[in-house]
This record gives structure tokens, C-alpha cells and sequence, in this order.
């Protein structure tokens, strides 16, 4: 049913969704993390999560904000690195597509996204290395644990 009301609200009222979007980073290895990291979201949290898993038997359900998109990764489906014949390596997968979606997503820079890796050293190094190095993340936008 046409409401002018509501047209004449829409046409006046600037739609700019500047909420934080939130980036969540993980592998087998971390699903309990991983799960507690997503419970404690905002109910209205917006963004993308990868979990990279060995095999597709491994993918469980991930209860998430409705509008957080989770795409798993599993390793056994994917080769290593290209022109090499290689398998994809524990923590290839996530960081691949971390760096695919920022790139689509962050053009403009990182404003306003948190970030949450979690998994191995691998995965968590290299995701914070381009997420600092490459996108511009500022440290205390990103939460991941301290390896030494």
C-alpha cells in the first residue's frame, strides 16, 4: 500500500548506514572462539565472517547477527598457491579471502570495521599484517591473540 507519509520520509531522510562492520576471522582450531566472539556481537552487527575448516564435514553451525554473512573455507576444495600444483595450506584459504573482500569491501580505506581473528599463527599473522599493512586498520580496531 502506497503511504505518501512514508515517501515524503524517504525522500527527505539521508540513508547513510554508518554503523561499525565487523570482519571475523577463524579456522578449526578457534570454533569455540570463534562462536563466543560472534555471541558477543550486537544483535544489529552487520559484516563478513570466514572460518576456514580441512574438510566441508567439518562446517557446523555458527549462530551469528542476521546480518553477518559466514562463508567457510574448506581447505580440502582449494589448491595452494597458484602455478604450483599445491595443496592450500592452513591459513591459505582465510586469508585469501580476507584479502578479496577487503579489497572489495574497504576501496576507500577500513573506516569504520573492527576486526576479530582468531585461529593459527599462520592465519593470525598474516590477516593482522594486511589488515594493518595493506588496508590501514589501526591496532586497537583489530582483535587477535598475541603469538610469541
Amino acid at each position: 500500500m502506497y503511504r505518501p507519509e512514508h515517501a515524503k520520509h524517504t525522500a527527505t531522510t539521508a540513508h547513510h548506514d554508518d554503523r561499525v562492520q565487523f570482519l571475523v576471522v577463524g579456522d578449526e582450531s578457534s570454533l569455540l572462539q570463534l562462536e563466543a566472539e560472534l555471541a558477543l556481537l550486537p544483535l544489529c552487527a552487520r559484516g563478513r565472517a570466514f572460518v576456514e575448516v580441512e574438510n566441508p564435514d567439518d562446517v557446523v553451525e555458527l549462530s551469528t547477527p542476521l546480518r553477518m554473512t559466514v562463508t567457510w573455507l574448506p581447505r580440502a576444495r582449494r589448491s595452494g598457491r597458484p602455478g604450483t600444483g599445491e595443496s592450500c595450506a592452513k591459513g591459505d584459504a582465510a586469508t585469501r579471502a580476507v584479502r578479496a573482500w577487503t579489497t572489495e569491501m574497504l576501496c576507500d580505506g577500513p573506516g569504520e570495521t573492527r576486526a576479530i581473528v582468531t585461529g593459527g599463527f599462520a592465519l593470525v599473522t598474516e590477516v593482522q599484517e594486511h589488515l594493518r599493512c595493506e588496508v590501514g586498520m589501526a591496532d586497537e580496531a583489530i582483535t587477535a591473540p598475541l603469538y610469541r
